[in-house]
């Protein structure tokens, strides 16, 4: 086979494998568009037991929709509703200890005929527990068991061979999300409370990290009283590295900034560092923030206004502290 022959069949092969991976998101994008008119009684009712459970919702399913089961109980857990995952095999050794009479049930199967999640029925009858059903088969033996169902079936599949779980799989994760969502709003969850079980991270931290926790304070502070001539300004900003002083009266109350780029305006202008006030030269009250403020809106007011140092005042105009964009960077927030 020449060199031209091969190319022309890598191009070929190439060519259906593109092809057949259009087809799949096809496939999954259809069958995604169909589960908004799946958000029925039967959802509601669902959304309903888990946001008044005083337990878990036990999340099960085997094969590949045991790892949809698996992210759909995290995203739960993360979202405000308590959930463990519990593997059927592992249920019949020991671990249907973890399942309480507090708890409801969340089973996942593609056909509802999986033996390892029908044999768990029995058991959360016993408790008298509600089992709420991710079914793709609602005709089939483990529907039937289920208190509430809810429908994710799919015409098809995006395996060629109509075998590999991709389309039912990716509605099941999608409807889990959507359980978990709607809960959410239902317990009304708030960005705290988010933070509260996210402490860890980047995520974690640009929910509940306050301008306190990084601002400069006491000494670190470049502070000039409006008196100071431009040449003593320039020196406490050499001195405490921040690209900028604040102009403070007596009750350290601020009226100014003076940065780095009013610096390099002032040399251009040929302004008399000797001599000159910097209360001479400031035109306005600069922009503050709270020192509760969140972090997340420090980054704002800079981002929007262009600038790299706030100075951070209480209510009544008082320095507290100095944020710089770089104490952002360094805590990992502005990333």
């Amino acid at each position: 086979m020449t060199t031209t022959d091969k190319s022309d069949s890598l191009t070929r092969a190439n060519g259906s494998s593109i092809e057949a991976a259009k087809r799949l998101l096809r496939i999954e994008t259809e069958a995604l568009s169909q589960m908004e008119n799946r958000i029925d009684d039967a959802f509601i009712k669902a959304v309903n037991i888990f946001a008044k459970l005083r337990g878990h919702v036990i999340v099960s399913g085997v094969g590949k929709s045991g790892h949809i089961g698996r992210k759909i109980s995290a995203t739960l857990a993360s979202t405000g509703t308590p959930s463990s995952f519990l593997h059927p095999t592992e249920a019949a050794h020991g671990d249907l200890g973890m399942v309480t009479r507090d708890d409801a049930a969340l089973l996942i199967s593609k056909n509802g005929s999986t033996d390892e999640l029908v044999g768990l029925v029995p058991y959360f009858k016993f408790l008298g527990i509600p089992i709420v059903g991710l079914i793709g088969n609602a005709a089939s033996e483990l529907a039937g068991k289920c208190d509430i169902v809810i429908d994710v079936s799919v015409k098809e599949e995006g395996c060629p061979m109509n075998l590999a779980p991709t389309a039912s799989t990716t509605v099941a994760l999608a409807m889990g999300d959507a359980l978990a969502v709607a809960l959410l709003e239902e317990k009304k969850f708030q960005p705290k409370d988010f933070a509260f079980l996210h402490p860890g991270g980047a995520l974690g931290r640009r929910l509940s990290m306050r301008v306190r926790d990084i601002m400069h304070t006491g000494e670190e502070m470049p502070i000039v009283a409006p008196s100071a001539r431009l040449r003593d300004v320039v020196v406490e900003m050499t001195r405490k590295r921040l690209g900028t002083a604040c102009i403070v009266d007596d009750n350290q109350k601020i009226l100014g900034i003076f940065t780095d780029g009013d610096l390099r305006r002032a040399f251009e202008q040929g302004i008399d560092f000797e001599n000159l006030k910097v209360s001479e030269v400031i035109k306005r009250a600069p922009r503050t923030i709270s020192p509760d403020d969140l972090v997340t809106r420090a980054i704002n007011v800079m981002e929007s206004y262009n600038i790299l140092v706030l100075p951070v005042t209480d209510a009544k105009g008082v320095l507290q502290g100095i944020v710089h964009m770089h104490d952002l960077l360094k805590s990992g927030i502005g990333k």
